[in-house]
């Protein structure tokens, strides 16, 4: 991660002030893509809490995205995932089709 792009997520965090101290579980970066997943019990996926941070941290990861854009940089996305979905079989193509930011929208 670049400077500008850790000055940018300072900056940014600004987007989850209405969750205090959130802090996502992982940070990966991919060749083409930098993913915060936020693994969760299972039983906690609908859970309103989660929920909010979730959207959030998807509209953080546009806003780190817009700015990403501007230096070059890899787009962002958010990943929900279920705790029980994760072992050894699971690919991270196939838990971000299944649980990235498009689906987290949809869940509201």
């Amino acid at each position: 991660m670049t400077d500008e792009e850790s000055n940018s997520l300072e900056e940014s965090r600004s987007h989850l002030s209405d969750i205090n101290n959130y802090e996502p579980d992982f940070a990966v970066e991919t060749k083409t893509e930098k993913l915060l997943c936020e693994p969760k019990r299972a039983s906690e996926m609908t859970d309103e809490v989660v929920l909010a941070k979730a959207r959030a941290a998807v509209e953080w990861c546009k806003h780190a995205t817009e700015h990403a854009r501007t230096l070059g940089g890899k787009p962002w996305s958010y990943v929900l995932i279920p705790h029980d979905v994760i072992n050894a079989s699971a690919t991270l193509d196939g838990l971000i089709a299944a649980f990235g930011s498009t689906a987290v929208a949809e869940v509201h």
